[in-house]
């Protein structure tokens, strides 16, 4: 039987982080990564700046973001062991904030509002042409590497709707036949950013 226990966080938030067997909750003593990769040795200084004060898991989590670009399984492993804490715990957290992501981010993050407004005016319907456009299944990152596509909630444009941000730049008033051209835009600029760099 699974049993479960409410895990708390800052700010009141609470989420259920299912219990593991001990043998599996706790970090095992060895280090599998690889030690030579610079990125270790960066997040090696946060750990040690951070190290036994108690509330930091999440400052640890961002700035191993910040590293790596996002927190894959062995990052999330390697914070639990130098911490001595469960990797349950380190997973929890990381799945409960939307501000972690677990795989690699496309060069362009790509938001598709789905708040009441946006919903009801097609917004569903542009995601669903937005990943046929780029060719996404269950994956949120384009195989290229120059898209990563996510929902977001309201972000404040309703008088827009449906809207969605490439970026920091928000395109609003959308219908599914627009996503073309948009994306044809970032996909543009960044040939033009590869063709100067070469010459």
């Amino acid at each position: 039987m699974k049993v479960t226990t409410k895990q708390e966080y800052p700010h009141g938030e609470q989420g259920i982080v299912p219990l593991m067997p001990e043998a599996e909750t706790r970090p095992e003593k060895r280090e599998t990564v690889d030690t030579k990769d610079h990125r270790y040795r960066e997040l090696d200084k946060v750990l040690d700046r951070y190290r036994g004060e108690k509330g930091e898991l999440i400052r640890v989590l961002h700035s191993a973001q910040k590293i790596f670009g996002y927190l894959p399984q062995e990052v999330q492993a390697y914070v639990a062991l130098k911490m001595d804490i469960p990797v349950s715990e380190v997973n929890g957290v990381v799945t409960f904030y939307t501000l972690f992501v677990t795989e690699p981010k496309g060069k362009h993050t790509v938001s598709v509002c789905m708040g009441t407004a946006c919903y009801v005016k097609g917004a569903q319907d542009v995601m669903d042409k937005l990943k046929e456009e780029l060719k996404l299944d269950a994956r949120e990152t384009t195989a290229d590497g120059m898209f990563t596509v996510r929902s977001t909630r309201c972000i404040g444009a309703c008088g827009m709707a449906p809207v969605m941000t490439v970026d920091e730049e928000v395109h609003g008033k959308l219908n599914a036949d627009d996503l073309t051209g948009i994306l044809k835009i970032y996909q543009e600029q960044d040939a033009g950013e590869k063709h100067d760099q070469i010459h």
